[in-house]
């Protein structure tokens, strides 16, 4: 007889058990880790005052933790690039609330990874706890954000969201020029021309892990990662107790790449890495060099990649500046329940019809891709 399964909802990460965290998580995914978590919570980046109020799903059997889903109640689709805003635009032409949602997702992180920490039990094993939670709790709506792709078949007031990102593949590469070589000749003459002209400009770029980054390269890289929010008019996300939590908690999962000018900095991008997979996330810079973010935020990580024999490289969101580069359209997955009974349907049809329009997209992006023959 299979013992019963018990569901707590826990509003701080400090109330889940550090070591049942690190015993279910298989993953090597530096987003999966609980030093990530634990930084976002403990530097308050990640908040009730932020709009995102801890509601992590903790499943046991026998007393035995066996699944963590990090999971947050949140009033505001700020930070999830997934965007719904035209559901809850919705909603407010009908004077219905579309929040509170519960949506679990790594914040500010549009990376897909398992969303459950579990060797026992799947993300769709959870749809039908969590629906029941929703509507015992007043929650109008559950997201699962870029999950991977559920292969099974889901219920029918479950839907699933695609976005398309661009990500480099790493085909045994031994260099970046045999990468290049791999590019129309046309394509290959543009970006060497583009790598040329950060030595034209006088620049000089250095990678640090995260074991050699000092304080004073942690202000620089603050600095610039606020003016690159306050350029379109937005505060920053994360503050610097969260960056520098995370430099001293995972060094061996940060790169910071930093460009020069005479010796001042005047650029930087940080990343972070696993064991296969490079994920670009922040890019800044106190003056404007041609082509300077490019070099930093895809080149050098190419070069990284390749010399570490990473096999992806995940430089974020949006971007068709990427395909030209190299970079190939993949589809990222999410899923969605709503609550309210009249909307249903009408987000099962706008899914259905956002996800035609995906593929068609993904399919015209490749024919863009510079390759002189890109091998399926």
């Amino acid at each position: 007889m299979t013992s019963p399964i018990t569901i707590q909802f826990n509003d701080a990460l400090s109330k889940i058990n550090v070591q049942d965290w690190r015993h279910l998580n298989s993953s090597n995914n530096p987003f999966a880790e609980y030093h990530f978590f634990n930084a976002l919570e403990t530097s308050q980046s990640v908040s009730i005052n932020k709009g995102w109020q801890a509601h992590h799903l903790v499943a046991r059997s026998q007393a035995q933790c066996i699944a963590i889903m990090p999971m947050y109640l949140k009033n505001h689709s700020w930070g999830e690039y997934v965007f719904d805003w035209d559901w809850a635009d919705a909603f407010e032409r009908y004077n219905l609330n579309y929040y509170p949602k519960l949506v679990a997702a790594i914040p500010f992180t549009p990376v897909e990874s398992n969303k459950i920490l579990s060797s026992s039990l799947q993300v769709s094993d959870l749809f039908s706890t969590l629906i029941e939670h929703c509507e015992q709790h007043n929650i109008n709506s559950w997201h699962i954000l870029f999950n991977e792709q559920i292969q099974t078949s889901l219920p029918e007031d479950v839907y699933q969201r695609n976005t398309v990102q661009f990500h480099w593949f790493n085909r045994d590469y031994n260099s970046i020029d045999d990468f290049m070589n791999t590019f129309t000749s046309r394509k290959r003459r543009a970006t060497r021309k583009e790598r040329l002209s950060i030595a034209k400009q006088g620049l000089s770029v250095r990678r640090l892990n995260g074991h050699e980054i000092t304080e004073q390269e942690i202000e620089f890289f603050y600095l610039t990662y606020q003016i690159t929010y306050l350029k379109r008019g937005h505060q920053p996300h994360l503050n610097k107790q969260f960056f520098t939590q995370i430099i001293s908690s995972m060094p061996d999962n940060i790169l910071l790449i930093i460009a020069s000018d005479q010796e001042k900095d005047v650029a930087c991008a940080l990343f972070f890495h696993d064991d296969s997979q490079l994920y670009g996330r922040y890019w800044g810079a106190t003056q404007y060099y041609n082509n300077l973010h490019f070099e930093l935020c895809y080149y050098q990580g190419i070069e990284f990649c390749i010399e570490h024999n990473l096999s992806r490289f995940n430089p974020g969101t949006q971007g068709e500046h990427k395909i030209q580069r190299g970079f190939e359209p993949v589809l990222t997955y999410s899923y969605h329940w709503i609550m309210h009974p009249s909307f249903k349907q009408a987000i099962k049809d706008f899914c259905q019809q956002e996800r035609t329009h995906m593929l068609t997209y993904q399919a015209q992006c490749r024919e863009l891709l510079p390759f002189k023959q890109l091998d399926e």
